[in-house]
């Protein structure tokens, strides 16, 4: 376990909370590899029934740490890239999970939204997809679960642009089930945590494998990961990556495509 990972186990709801609030939550391998940990444990623990993900501060997580994200642009950076263990592991999980978000969930923070059974939104929230403005891909098999879930050019708009969207909007997409009131987040969270513990947790596990294709959405996650991978080391990330750390606007018309 890390210090920046907090788990709490009560009653049948396993809370998983992103503690890192002076970095805005934002994830690194060891966290990864920690979450990882946590839900593929939860899948074999007959008293976790659900889980509850929460974010710590103004913001639920600003997705990967782009200082990471630069060493490995620059050729450096862990061996083992834990967020694919975390990726499969939710992928795979037949645990009913619900999500609590406030402020900016970005990158990831939002793709993994679409492996949550549950998602409520604080009035402040927004969702940020900007793989393409850091000359990334989508990764979470979000490629595929995005424009299923709202549409193509809904989807296109959300990727290409990563513009942010707001609670309202995320709800009436289909991202969100709702908007709580301000400061109510965490208890409604918690209350329909303790509706969905009190279910038939048998009959819950069943219902989400057949709405959920483990196979076809680790084989999406693999392919998105290939060219992730292959993008992260491109001149157009490193131009990116640099602009991020040199705080100015990229120049990606300068820098060669391939």
């Amino acid at each position: 376990m890390t210090a920046e990972i907090h788990v709490d186990q009560a009653d049948g709801i396993l809370t998983i909370t992103l503690a890192r609030p002076d970095k805005k939550n934002a994830l690194t391998n060891v966290m990864y590899g920690t979450l990882a940990d946590i839900i593929e444990s939860a899948e074999h623990d007959s008293n976790i029934r659900v889980l509850l993900v929460q974010g710590d501060g103004d913001m639920f997580t600003a997705g990967n740490d782009v200082g990471e994200f630069a060493a490995m642009a620059s050729g450096k950076g862990p061996s083992e890239r834990h967020v694919h263990r975390f990726l499969h592991a939710l992928a795979k999980s037949s645990v009913p999970i619900i999500a609590a978000v406030q402020g900016k969930a970005v990158g990831i923070g939002t793709t993994m939204l679409l492996h949550c059974d549950y998602v409520l939104l604080a009035p402040d929230a927004e969702l940020i997809t900007p793989f393409v403005n850091l000359a990334l891909v989508p990764e979470a098999a979000s490629s595929w679960l995005l424009p299923l879930r709202i549409g193509h050019v809904r989807a296109f708009e959300m990727f290409a642009l990563g513009e942010p969207l707001d609670a309202p909007s995320a709800v009436a997409l289909g991202i969100a089930n709702k908007v709580c009131a301000n400061g109510q987040l965490r208890d409604d969270a918690r209350r329909m945590a303790e509706r969905i513990a009190a279910k038939p947790a048998g009959s819950l596990s069943a219902m989400k494998k057949l709405m959920r294709n483990a196979q076809t959405l680790v084989a999406q996650m693999d392919s998105e990961s290939a060219k992730f991978q292959e993008r992260l080391t491109s001149a157009e990330a490193r131009e990116a990556f640099a602009a991020f750390a040199e705080k100015r606007k990229p120049e990606f018309s300068r820098v060669p495509q391939h």
